[in-house]
């Protein structure tokens, strides 16, 4: 399904953003609803099924905080992102140096914490069940932690030298945290360790040769604005301005060395970018200039670039009952991006005499097996 990914011709979410578009997040409860965050502040809520039951439809915008509202962010929001455990509340963050959580219901912001330097990214734990932590990517070089039972954010982490633009934490250990900095640094984190830090990624695995100049471990020879973990936690999938990407055994911190080829990134800020999940084998899907470029996560293979928006792609996020896939761009649209649909096989014909499906990647054609199509 991922493979036949193509702009759905039925399905289009309706067009409330009058600015780009740079983050969305679906809720992991139903998948139903979609929140978005742009350029100008607006944060808009959608819900994706398709209550009229009729083959074309438009995802309805059901609420949205929009500049008139009294407590709408005041420059661009970078993260969306939904409670994890139901969707009665969601949190963003934005450019105007706070952090809102929000009550879904009222829309009203039920706490703000608020910081000294802009905001780039924050996330909550999917798995935490003895913390409440919000990670906080700012200008600042500490990670800062905010606790939502307490409603302060006392927990900083201290190790690297430059912003923070991207963090994540591990969907496999509820303390382990993951972030990414403009000074090249990618550090895993034990946030219930004083010193905090567990390891400093090292793209050369420590064989770096003894004349180099550099003292401190890189991931990246540019900025790190992109961390995504695999679903199963034992990988980490980092991307920098030096258009590399990289993927990480998340436990050893050995760069697996896979080769993704350019992987163009000329983001000053945060990008973000999903990874399937559910799929054998797992795909990344990373904007890339308008298009969405689609990876294979373990070989490295450029499978396709999905065509669609008419500017830059600020972000992408996959809907995993469905193997969908939404993406947001400085055009101000969001997109759908469905599976093609197959004709079914009739029961007397053999597989074996039907003519090859043209638009597979013939790597993983064997993969289909013919009980996918009951399904």
């Amino acid at each position: 399904r991922v493979l036949s990914l193509e702009l759905n011709k039925d399905r289009d979410v309706e067009r409330i953003h009058g600015s780009g578009v740079n983050t969305l997040d679906i809720e992991p409860v139903e998948g139903r609803y979609m929140l978005s965050g742009g350029s100008d502040g607006v944060i808009v809520l959608y819900d994706l099924e398709n209550l009229s039951r009729k083959p074309s439809y438009t995802c309805k915008a059901l609420y949205s905080v929009g500049t008139s509202h009294p407590d709408v962010h005041k420059f661009s929001v970078e993260t969306v992102q939904w409670y994890p455990h139901d969707t009665g509340m969601f949190t963003s963050s934005s450019f105007d140096k706070t952090l809102k959580i929000w009550d879904t219901n009222t829309l009203q912001p039920a706490d703000t914490f608020h910081f000294e330097g802009t905001v780039y990214s924050h996330h909550m734990s999917p798995v935490a069940t003895k913390h409440c932590l919000i990670a906080v990517g700012t200008k600042n070089p500490k990670v800062q932690l905010c606790d939502l039972k307490s409603g302060s954010s006392s927990h900083i982490l201290q190790g690297h030298k430059q912003e923070v633009l991207a963090v994540s934490w591990s969907p496999r250990h509820e303390y382990v945290l993951a972030t990414g900095s403009a000074d090249g640094g990618v550090k895993l984190w034990d946030v219930r360790r004083a010193s905090g830090c567990l390891s400093t990624l090292d793209q050369h695995n420590g064989e770096k040769s003894k004349a180099s100049s550099e003292a401190a471990n890189t991931a990246h020879n540019g900025r790190v604005n992109g961390l995504c973990y695999t679903n199963d936690g034992l990988h980490l999938l980092t991307i920098g301005t030096d258009d590399r990407m990289r993927l990480w055994n998340s436990s050893t911190g050995e760069n697996t060395l896979v080769n993704y080829g350019k992987v163009c990134n000329g983001s000053r800020k945060g990008l973000k970018f999903s990874i399937s999940c559910g799929c054998n084998p797992e795909f990344a899907f990373v904007p890339y200039g308008s298009t969405i470029a689609v990876y294979t996560v373990f070989t490295g293979e450029l499978i396709t670039m999905l065509r669609g928006h008419y500017s830059t792609v600020n972000c992408c996020v996959f809907q995993p009952h469905f193997q969908e896939l939404y993406s947001g761009s400085k055009d101000c649209n969001i997109l759908a991006w469905i599976p093609a649909p197959r004709d079914p096989v009739p029961d007397d014909i053999s597989e074996k005499s039907l003519p090859q499906q043209q638009h597979l990647n013939p790597a993983y054609e064997d993969a289909w097996s013919s009980s996918d199509d009951e399904g």
